[in-house]
């Protein structure tokens, strides 16, 4: 059965990632845990399906709170699909998204962009740059170096980034083939890149409490004492995390 060696596929990425990113990862960690501890916050941003790395990581149960999700409407899957794919490509987006949030120059912003092409995931990194923000981007190598800008600097958004974040994923991002079908399938960029961000927040959490601090952490609201813990981390971090 082909999903078996979907599976077989997925682990052997994952193998990969975890030999040849870890440094990038433990790099990620420490600049993150080191923004928090000057009060600083991790921005999330991402295009079309890439929001949902925001979304993996914010208010979420087991998730650190200081965590910003960056949700823009224009470049989300809905109400119509095809419009964040418009929407990613155009100039001047960027700044007019970021400078409706909250940012301060110890923030760490996170951009997600698997081919790294765009306009909107390459300006977001100059205009938090520009803001004296650290930039972490995680994107496909061989994606992103065998494609075009569509920029007018000619350049990807990997190329604005402190750290660079390989999910060692293919060009078209689906690795599944059946003789007679032209198209592939089973992309990996989701899969591995949650993992990715993920081993980043385990790894900031272990960072921050090994240097004394004890991490603001996200309790389940399912659970009996959930809403009250919460309710304070909401009052705590409302003046700086946009959708809370």
């Amino acid at each position: 059965m082909l999903y078996n060696k979907y599976f077989f596929k997925i682990r052997e990425i994952l193998n990969k990632v975890e030999e040849t990113q870890k440094d990038k990862i433990e790099e990620s960690a420490k600049l993150i845990a080191e923004s928090i501890k000057k009060g600083g916050v991790l921005h999330v941003f991402g295009c079309g399906h890439s929001q949902m790395y925001a979304m993996e990581v914010f208010y979420r149960a087991g998730g650190l709170v200081p965590v910003n999700a960056i949700l823009t409407p224009a470049l989300s899957l809905e109400p119509k699909a095809p419009l964040s794919t418009q929407g990613e490509r155009q100039e001047g987006l960027a700044k007019a998204i970021l400078d409706n949030e909250v940012v301060e120059k110890n923030d760490i912003i996170f951009i997600v962009s698997t081919s790294g092409r765009n306009a909107v995931p390459i300006e977001m990194a100059i205009e938090a740059k520009n803001k004296g923000m650290q930039v972490i981007t995680l994107t496909s190598y061989d994606f992103s170096k065998n494609v075009t800008a569509r920029h007018k600097s000619g350049k990807k958004a990997y190329e604005f980034a402190d750290v660079v974040l390989d999910n060692c994923g293919v060009l078209g991002d689906a690795i599944m083939e059946i003789e007679g079908l032209e198209a592939k399938f089973g992309p990996t960029s989701s899969i591995i890149g949650f993992t990715i961000v993920q081993s980043i927040i385990v790894q900031t959490v272990e960072n921050l409490f090994n240097d004394g601090i004890k991490p603001p952490i996200w309790v389940s609201s399912n659970l009996d004492k959930g809403d009250e813990i919460n309710k304070k981390y909401i009052e705590d971090y409302r003046n700086r995390i946009s959708c809370l």
